[in-house]
């Protein structure tokens, strides 16, 4: 499906957690990047991937996504993500 549409924010985001729940964190953060590329406002994306990177010790890069993803957050209002999205970036410190 994801090659039907590939700019489509549901089937890219469900392939990418599809590859988290089975191990494949690297492919999982490559389509975190691919949905998010043409999705910037898709906020779970952002925690989401931002776990990913997480749990394969890429912490700055998870920083980083955070912080874009509140960014966002903020300006599109989602203050259930922002919310999400501020407490990860805090427990890395």
């Amino acid at each position: 499906m994801v090659d039907l549409k590939p700019a489509d924010a549901f089937t890219r985001y469900a392939l990418a957690m599809e590859y988290v729940n089975t191990g494949g964190l690297a492919a999982a953060v490559e389509q975190f990047q691919l949905l998010l590329s043409h999705n910037p406002n898709y906020a779970a994306g952002y925690f989401h991937g931002g776990q990913t990177l997480e749990k394969l010790g890429q912490i700055d890069e998870a920083r980083a996504i955070y912080r874009q993803g509140i960014d966002v957050t903020t300006a599109t209002g989602d203050e259930h993500t922002r919310s999400e999205l501020m407490g990860a970036l805090q427990l890395l410190g």
